[in-house]
């Protein structure tokens, strides 16, 4: 069906109209996945819900701003991906799908999350990247078992101190946001093992020398003067990392070496949980 077609189905919301662009879905797959990403859609059908086994449900690309409360027959789904959509607050009834591991929500206009996220209490992996957050909220320090945070693309500042409170947390990415320092609570973290900082104002980086469990500092596209100091074996990309050395002051002027290697990037795949 040509992506023209799609529109107008998806603009004419009705039973018949589903079922023709979802006619290959009428029983529960085998392999417990519903993939209906990119299909324009403005509602999710309702007999999808039916599928009370699914364990993987991706709606990324669509035009979804709300999810049907039937939604919350569910109950096995642990994967569940609405990125790419139009949602400005996050429907209650996901909140209610306690045995999802991994759910996306980037690329949204999320302003805040609900309370009722901290029911998730199997969540490892949360990516809220590219909304309209200017705060991190809280209720994410209360998902005990979350190992990666995707929060990157906002306007945040800081970060709440709460969050060292995720003894789990091991990958936090938050590039492109409007942190003017050092989230100071990053440094009382000891078990995170990838943190990425790139596409900030933080022009001054403290040592990250005491954190024992650290792999990878990205730091990249920062006003700063100083690479922070990491431990021995611990990888760093921006300027002046172990490549290139820190500018040396002669006569009060700074000698600026920039570093060609470009930041990594948060995987682009959708990963399973582990």
């Amino acid at each position: 069906m040509g992506n023209s077609l799609k529109a107008i189905v998806a603009f004419v919301p009705s039973n018949k109209c589903q079922k023709y662009l979802l006619e290959d879905l009428e029983e529960m797959p085998v392999d417990k996945m519903v993939d209906l990403s990119g299909r324009q859609m403005r509602q999710l059908p309702v007999h999808i819900c039916s599928f009370r086994e699914l364990v993987k449900l991706y709606l990324s690309d669509n035009n979804l701003n709300h999810l049907p409360p039937e939604l919350e027959q569910l109950q096995n789904l642990q994967i569940l991906a609405l990125d790419f959509n139009n949602f400005k607050a996050l429907p209650l009834v996901v909140c209610t799908l306690k045995q999802l591991c991994i759910l996306y929500l980037g690329n949204n206009k999320l302003c805040s999350l609900p309370l009722e996220l901290r029911l998730l209490q199997n969540l490892k992996t949360l990516w809220i990247e590219s909304n309209c957050l200017r705060y991190l909220p809280e209720v994410v320090c209360e998902l005990s078992l979350l190992k990666t945070l995707h929060a990157g693309s906002n306007a945040l500042r800081t970060l709440p101190p709460q969050l060292q409170c995720l003894q789990e947390l091991r990958t936090i990415w938050l590039s492109g946001n409007l942190l003017s320092e050092f989230p100071p609570v990053l440094l009382d973290m000891p078990f995170l093992e990838v943190i990425d900082v790139d596409r900030n104002s933080i022009r001054f980086f403290p040592s990250l020398a005491h954190l024992p469990g650290l792999k990878l500092v990205i730091y990249d596209h920062n006003p700063c003067r100083n690479a922070p100091k990491v431990a021995k074996g611990v990888r760093r990309v921006g300027r002046w990392s172990e490549e290139t050395p820190e500018p040396r002051k002669r006569s009060g002027a700074v000698i600026e070496i920039t570093l060609d290697e470009k930041p990594l990037l948060p995987p682009a795949a959708k990963t399973e949980p582990e």
